[in-house]
């Protein structure tokens, strides 16, 4: 059957099994990402009540460290897409050699990664910038937590095949245990509590390292307990080279695609700090407000992809169709409504985080702006992963090459900085970015181009 006659066949609302399915996966993973923005936000306050150096210092290691583990996304995005159809396809099997070259590749990675953050670590900082005083606040931090980053890259890997087979609550409840445990640490060790050294903010490199590890062995045992019975030692005897090949085919250009996002933010970020602080600070309060915004946006398109991979593997493609437009669909509806309500309550949030009138003034009208931008990037957010879950992998990230640096990048310069229209120009260009985008992929999931894409060797039911 071609699949385009899918599109005339019965059934516009996915079944009630596949919503408690989307809703069993949306729901745990909401809550653990909007545990780790929470987290990030309480390690800041509490750094902030040491020292503002220490806060700057750990604000730019952070950066790094982060950008470093996109690394071990090329691995996991791979790892989510092909356990997803292979469990929808019943290939078990599979399935195990996946999960055990996923962790023995983001294993050497994250050693190797480790043993650069941890030997380098002045050397990257002193090209950051950083002065002498924050250089030693830092590199004691760096040094701490980059030598332990290889528990992370087990702990994203470990996550990724627990969502994948539909045990997204098990990430959820170790994030919000380790976060106990890490606020814990960081009060004992920071501020020297309970007969405890205040190390400051060695002491929070600490406590983060040790969540980390207890982190990575909780849920290694989960793993192993849920989806695996054992490790696939036979790897070592034929290693399964072709599953390694589809991990890097859809990891590369996946990871190629938030990295292409994350660089022009990066830039755009750069184009605003030409503008002076208070636009740079007003920009910076808006963006972590409206992060929330979109928070919902996140969760439900991480739960609707894992939903599709399944689909998929099954060679259901009217059913992966049905359940992409259904959660579009809440997608948009959710964070447009909630960027409404931002933009609206938006002079008195930026009051309660400012009292700079212009910072509030700036911020205010950037929230109504980013309206715009909250049409299109639930969008965006659904196709890369939806696509990517059904294996078409490279198209969202040429698009977004393209359209980010042509529109955002470019034409953002070209008008906020060259002809000094200013950050409200700026913004207008995130916000064409974002929608020119969406446009072309909602045709792309309109028509039906991915279907012949999966990585699971079954072809259409006729």
């Amino acid at each position: 059957m071609n699949p385009l006659s899918i599109l005339s066949s019965k059934g516009r609302q996915p079944s009630s099994s596949l919503k408690r399915q989307l809703v069993s996966l949306t729901v745990p993973i909401f809550i653990e990402t909007l545990l780790i923005m929470t987290l990030g936000a309480v390690d800041t306050v509490m750094l902030s009540r040491h020292s503002d150096e220490s806060v700057a210092a750990v604000g730019v290691v952070n950066q790094i460290v982060m950008l470093c583990f996109l690394v071990f996304e090329v691995i996991n995005l791979g790892t989510s897409v092909l356990v997803s159809q292979y469990l929808g396809a019943r290939l078990n099997d599979r399935v195990g050699k996946v999960v055990g070259v996923s962790l023995l590749v983001n294993l050497a990675i994250g050693l190797l990664i480790s043993s650069i953050l941890y030997f380098k670590a002045s050397a990257i900082l002193r090209l950051m910038g950083l002065d002498d005083v924050l250089l030693s606040e830092g590199v004691g931090y760096m040094r701490i937590v980059g030598a332990f980053a290889f528990f992370q890259a087990l702990s994203l890997t470990a996550s990724a095949a627990l969502r994948a087979s539909n045990r997204a609550i098990y990430p959820m409840l170790v994030v919000g245990l380790v976060n106990l445990l890490n606020i814990f640490g960081n009060y004992v060790l920071i501020f020297g509590r309970f007969g405890a050294p205040a190390l400051g903010v060695e002491g929070a490199a600490i406590s983060t390292a040790a969540s980390r590890a207890i982190a990575m062995v909780i849920l290694n045992v989960i793993l192993f307990h849920t989806v695996l019975t054992r490790f696939p030692w036979e790897i070592f005897r034929r290693f399964p080279t072709r599953e390694l090949s589809n991990l890097l085919k859809i990891g590369l250009p996946s990871a190629g695609e938030q990295f292409s996002y994350s660089s022009a933010q990066i830039i755009m970020t750069f184009f605003i700090n030409m503008l002076g602080i208070e636009v740079l600070a007003a920009r910076t309060y808006v963006v972590n407000i409206v992060m929330f915004g979109y928070l919902f946006c996140i969760a439900i398109s991480q739960g609707g992809a894992i939903t599709i991979g399944h689909l998929v593997g099954k060679a259901k493609l009217r059913g992966a169709f049905i359940v992409g437009k259904y959660v579009l669909r809440w997608a948009l509806i959710i964070t447009v409504s909630l960027s409404l309500a931002i933009a609206v309550s938006g002079r008195w949030i930026l009051s309660l985080l400012t009292d700079n009138p212009t910072i509030i003034s700036i911020g205010a009208t950037l929230l109504w702006l980013d309206v715009l931008v909250e049409i299109g990037r639930p969008v965006n957010i659904f196709a890369t992963n939806a696509l990517r879950a059904t294996g078409d992998v490279n198209y969202p990230f040429y698009v977004g090459l393209v359209a980010m640096w042509s529109l955002q990048v470019f034409g953002g310069y070209m008008l906020g900085i060259y002809f000094g229209l200013g950050i409200y120009a700026l913004w207008l260009m995130i916000a064409s970015d974002e929608i020119t985008r969406g446009i072309i992929f909602i045709r792309r999931w309109w028509s039906m181009k991915w279907a012949d894409k999966s990585f699971v060797n079954k072809s259409i039911p006729s």
